[in-house]
């Protein structure tokens, strides 16, 4: 699907963030995309991923070895992660069902790493079975790869620790606290005894993992985090005499500004905070893995939604959307760790303007809360008006909660050609799903089963 717009560029050829993005809505208004026949989809900046995944690469581009993988939960959607295979990307999986949707998309299995604080046995014994990466998330689930790994394997074999250095802002999105549920806690007593004794037991286990967290954790905690696994992989190659571990993963958890426009931090920042916590991490004595995600999606996409109804209760003025919490769930439930930047658009898709006032924004969820953002100043909205709610890439549109059996919303990719004319193409990720999908789902063929009529 094409549909021609104005869109002014930059001399490289690129648009300007919200120049671009205002394009977009307008084009999928054009094309039926966004309105009454679609009240809320999903939208992906194709070259804007392009752009991301060249960043990264770019800022570890001195460094041999690096495996950059991407978090799957980020954006769970097949054609995103064939997007990414394509710009190089490996990816992690933390589930049988990421598993799936990464060999569905065409990463190879030898770039494919599975975490999981949860594995079971068939799990385990598939990814040794591919080839598939693995680490280990307690000493427990050593003990089950000692019984289920085949000595062919090819799969690469690692445990993850919890350096505990301490959370972020976002007590949920930290996860190198003393008492996280991931990983074997690194400083609890006689625990880096029992690390250096799984290693000196196992030869095969040549990898150490370890995730700080993302969202709220500054640099120096992350990089805190990544230095002290450092120095237990020089510590039990020192102990035991002999190079075991040769690689490292060294997590994500790059956090997003979502006050604005501006990528900061960025991977050329994480890089330099790298190398000021663990100068030998570089050295190309070891190879590196990542696990990136949010970072690398979330500015890169935007959700779209109608304004069905405003309303005015108890003096202040409410504009009831089809994007709440089956969308934007961590912003709904968690609005001072999630807020989010919102645009105000005609029926036409043409921003809005005049004079602002202070909204709030709802969604269509059967609860109070079900608010994306109170007192918003945006210019007056009204009926068949359109919302845009930016930097939801990821973590959002991709895994919608189905609350009240709302569809899960269309995705769709977009690229704007360069050039004066700024042509945006569109290509569908997801189908809207069908009130038929939400009744199958729902037990539609097993709908006699409680009440004795069932085969």
């Amino acid at each position: 699907m094409t549909q021609t717009t104005s869109a002014p560029h930059h001399k490289d050829g690129t648009a300007p963030t919200v120049a671009r993005y205002d394009a977009v809505v307008r084009a999928a208004v054009g094309q039926g995309l966004l309105g009454e026949g679609g009240p809320v989809a999903g939208f992906i900046d194709t070259e804007g991923v392009r752009g991301s995944v060249g960043a990264l690469h770019d800022a570890f581009a001195a460094t041999p070895g690096v495996l950059h993988t991407f978090a799957a939960k980020a954006c769970s959607l097949i054609p995103v992660l064939r997007l990414l295979a394509d710009c190089g990307m490996g990816c992690e999986v933390a589930s049988p069902g990421e598993l799936r949707l990464a060999l569905e998309a065409g990463f190879p299995a030898s770039r494919i790493v599975l975490d999981s604080p949860a594995k079971t046995r068939e799990e385990i014994r598939l990814a040794l079975a591919l080839g598939v990466a693995v680490n280990a998330d307690s000493l427990d689930e050593l003990r089950r790869v000692d019984a289920l790994r085949n000595p062919s394997t090819s799969s690469v074999l690692g445990l993850r620790v919890n350096p505990q250095v301490g959370g972020g802002s976002i007590g949920p999105m930290s996860t190198a606290t003393d008492t996280s549920k991931f990983g074997v806690a690194l400083r609890d007593p006689g625990a880096r005894e029992a690390i250096v004794g799984a290693f000196r037991q196992r030869p095969w286990l040549t990898r150490l993992h370890a995730h700080v967290g993302s969202q709220g954790c500054p640099l120096e905690l992350i990089a805190a985090g990544v230095a002290r696994t450092y120095e237990l992989a020089e510590e039990i190659n020192a102990t035991l005499g002999v190079r075991q571990i040769t690689s490292l993963d060294i997590g994500g958890g790059l956090p997003v500004n979502f006050a604005d426009e501006t990528v900061r931090p960025t991977y050329a920042d994480y890089v330099v905070a790298l190398t000021a916590a663990a100068p030998g991490l570089f050295s190309g004595r070891y190879e590196l893995v990542t696990e990136f995600g949010r970072s690398l999606l979330a500015k890169n996409g935007f959700i779209g939604a109608r304004v069905e109804y405003t309303k005015d209760a108890g003096g202040r003025r409410i504009a009831l959307t089809h994007a709440g919490a089956q969308t934007a769930t961590r912003t709904v439930l968690m609005p001072d760790a999630w807020p989010l930047r919102i645009g105000a658009f005609g029926p036409d898709g043409v921003p809005k303007g005049g004079p602002v006032l202070a909204q709030d924004i709802a969604g269509p969820c059967c609860f109070a809360g079900d608010v994306v953002a109170y007192g918003r100043e945006l210019p007056e909205l009204a009926e068949d008006d359109l919302v845009v709610l930016y930097d939801t890439g990821a973590y959002y549109f991709s895994t919608p909660w189905a609350y009240n059996s709302l569809p899960r919303p269309a995705v769709y990719g977009f690229r704007v050609a360069a050039g004066h004319a700024g042509t945006v193409m569109f290509a569908t990720v997801r189908e809207p799903q069908s009130l038929d999908s939400i009744a199958a789902e729902s037990g539609l063929a097993h709908v006699d089963a409680l009440i004795g009529r069932g085969d």
